[in-house]
C-alpha cells in the first residue's frame, strides 16, 4: 500500500441475502393518507438468494482488486463453506467468529424505480463478545466500521478512538438504530465517512448537526448521489467535488453497489490516488454489481476494471 496504513480491516454485517424485485412502484402502491393503517401484498417477479454483508461484499470486490483486507465479523456454523470461499480469493478470514446463532439475514423488496425497503435479522451478528482490534493496535490500520449490530458499532469506535486508529464511518441502513449518542461519537472521530444522500439527511436531522457542521468536522465526507455521481466535501477539501457517475449502465439490481464502490475507493485511496480518481474507480467497480442480480455473483480481473475505467472518464489508473 503506498498510503501510511498497513491493513485494511473490515468490520460488519456478513450474511445471507434475499433479493426480491417486483414490476411496480411504491408510490403507486401506497396512499399517503393511509400510512397509519399500512397493509400491501405485493406480487414479486423476482426471487434470489445470495451471500452478502456489507462488510463481506467489500471485502469480495476487494479481492477481485488484488487487496487481501482483514474480514472482521460473526457468523454462524451455516455459514463454514461462504467464509472458506472468501479466503479463498484472498480474503483474511482468519478473525471470523462462529457463533451458535444462524447467520445473519438481509431480505430486501426492490421496485421497477430501484427504491427499496428491507429487514435485516441480526442472528449471530449480535454475538459480538470476542470482537476485538486488538492485534492491530500497533500495526496502523485503516478501519472500516460499517454497518453491524450498534453494540458492535459503538464498541469498534471507542476501541479506535481509545487507541488511535483511524477509521472509516459507513453507518449505513444502521443510521436509524444507532442512538443518537453512539452516531456523534463516531462521527466525531472518523476521517472519512461513507454516506447516501438520504443517510446524510438522516443523521442530519437526528443530530440536529448542519452540513457545514459536519463539513468542519470530519476530514472527507464521501456522499453518493445514484446516477448523479459523487460529492466530495470535507474538512481537507476547500470546494466539495462533484465526480459524475458512469452513464448508460443497464441497471438490473442496485443491491451492493455501494458496497462494491466503496471497494474500489478505498483501493485507490490506499494507493494515494486523488480524491476524484478514488470515486470514479468507487463507481466503476460498483456497475458491476448494477449489472447482475446478487451482491457477490459478479466477477472481474484488474485488467477488465481498467479498461472499463478508461473507456468510461478516459484515464488509466
Amino acid at each position: 500500500m503506498l498510503n501510511k496504513y498497513s491493513k485494511l480491516i473490515l468490520t460488519g454485517s456478513i450474511c445471507l441475502d434475499r433479493i426480491m424485485n417486483f414490476n411496480g412502484r411504491y408510490k403507486d402502491l401506497i396512499q399517503a393518507d393511509k400510512l397509519h393503517v399500512l397493509s400491501l401484498s405485493i406480487l414479486i417477479n423476482d426471487l434470489s438468494h445470495s451471500r452478502g454483508g456489507t462488510a463481506a461484499n467489500i471485502a469480495y470486490s476487494s479481492a477481485l482488486l488484488g487487496d487481501q483486507p482483514i474480514l472482521l465479523g460473526s457468523v454462524g456454523h451455516d455459514a463454514k463453506q461462504y467464509i472458506a470461499d472468501l479466503a479463498g480469493i484472498g480474503i483474511d478470514t482468519s478473525n471470523i467468529f462462529y457463533s451458535d446463532l444462524p447467520t445473519p439475514t438481509f431480505t430486501v423488496l426492490t421496485d421497477s424505480d430501484n427504491n427499496q425497503v428491507g429487514g435485516f435479522y441480526p442472528g449471530a451478528m449480535s454475538d459480538i463478545s470476542t470482537l476485538t482490534l486488538k492485534p492491530w493496535y500497533d500495526k496502523n490500520p485503516l478501519v472500516v466500521i460499517s454497518a453491524n449490530d450498534p453494540t458492535a458499532m459503538d464498541q469498534l469506535v471507542k476501541e479506535c478512538v481509545s487507541h488511535n486508529l483511524d477509521y472509516v464511518y459507513d453507518v449505513g441502513q444502521q443510521v436509524t438504530n444507532i442512538s443518537v449518542e453512539q452516531l456523534k461519537l463516531g462521527l466525531s472521530q472518523a476521517k472519512i465517512l461513507f454516506v447516501n444522500d438520504y443517510e446524510l439527511g438522516t443523521i442530519l436531522g437526528r443530530t440536529g448537526l448542519s452540513e457545514s457542521d459536519l463539513t468542519a468536522m470530519i476530514p472527507l465526507i464521501v456522499t453518493t448521489l445514484g446516477a448523479e455521481g459523487t460529492r466530495l466535501s470535507g474538512s481537507t477539501i476547500a470546494v466539495p467535488i462533484s465526480v459524475k457517475a458512469i452513464k448508460n449502465i443497464k441497471v438490473v439490481d442496485p443491491t451492493g453497489a455501494g458496497d462494491s464502490y466503496r471497494a474500489g475507493f478505498l483501493h485507490a485511496y490506499l494507493r494515494g490516488d486523488s480524491l476524484d480518481v478514488c470515486s470514479e474507480l468507487g463507481s466503476t467497480v460498483a456497475t458491476y454489481t448494477i449489472e447482475l442480480r446478487g451482491t457477490q455473483t459478479h466477477t472481474f480481473t484488474l485488467a477488465d476494471v481498467i479498461n472499463k475505467h478508461y473507456s468510461a472518464y478516459g484515464r488509466n489508473i
